[in-house]
């Protein structure tokens, strides 16, 4: 059976009224500072999606700075590209994941000098977006102190926009974020018995 069709003048109206409705909101929407985006949950796509605003920010020409946490020395297509372009400065944490290093005491000291990058980027005002990428598990794992962190995040220049990701944010970060982003997963190839896939993980 043909699915009906819907009254046009209805349908008008009403996407009249959505469109009322969106400007309304937008010229309300005039401050124009820096943006703090908050990438969470379990899905895949939050540091994907972070270095797509990378991506993004060169393309008008803006400064980046990237800290990359828990990637250690693996080597990426993302890293090997963004490397080769101008006005960007990417840093990765010296130790690789917590369960490959098993030692506490190695992946503080590994945290707190990737940490160290961050916050000198969080402190340059002619850096336009800071990536932290993976901040979330340094938390989680209380390899920084909280409180800390989120007194550098709010001192951070008044224009710099800033994005955060990894899974399992604290309410405290969420509640600090202007843009909250909870990816989750419905599938995951790796469940499939499928390896990460060149172009797509790395």
């Amino acid at each position: 059976m043909a699915k009906a069709i819907k009254d046009p003048e209805k349908h008008k109206i009403r996407m009249q009224a959505i469109k009322s409705h969106v400007d309304k909101r937008i010229a309300k929407a005039q401050e124009d500072k820096g943006t703090f985006v908050l990438l969470t949950g379990n899905g895949k796509g939050k540091s994907s999606s972070a270095l797509g605003m990378v991506a993004r920010a060169l393309g008008h020409g803006m400064k980046v700075g990237v800290v990359q946490f828990l990637k250690g020395e693996w080597n990426t297509g993302e890293i090997d590209f963004f490397k080769r372009q101008d006005n960007v400065q990417w840093e990765i944490m010296p130790a690789g994941f917590t369960w490959e290093t098993q030692n506490r005491e190695s992946d503080v000291a590994s945290s707190e000098q990737a940490w160290e990058k961050a916050v000198a980027m969080l402190s340059d005002p002619t850096i336009d977006l800071v990536v932290l990428d993976e901040l979330t598990y340094l938390l989680h794992y209380e390899y920084l102190v909280e409180d800390d962190v989120l007194e550098v995040l709010m001192k951070r220049p008044e224009n710099q926009h800033l994005v955060v990701t990894g899974r399992g944010a604290s309410d405290a970060l969420i509640e600090l974020a202007d843009t909250v982003s909870d990816i989750k997963e419905t599938k995951h190839a790796f469940k499939r018995g499928i390896k990460a896939q060149k172009g797509l993980e790395f």
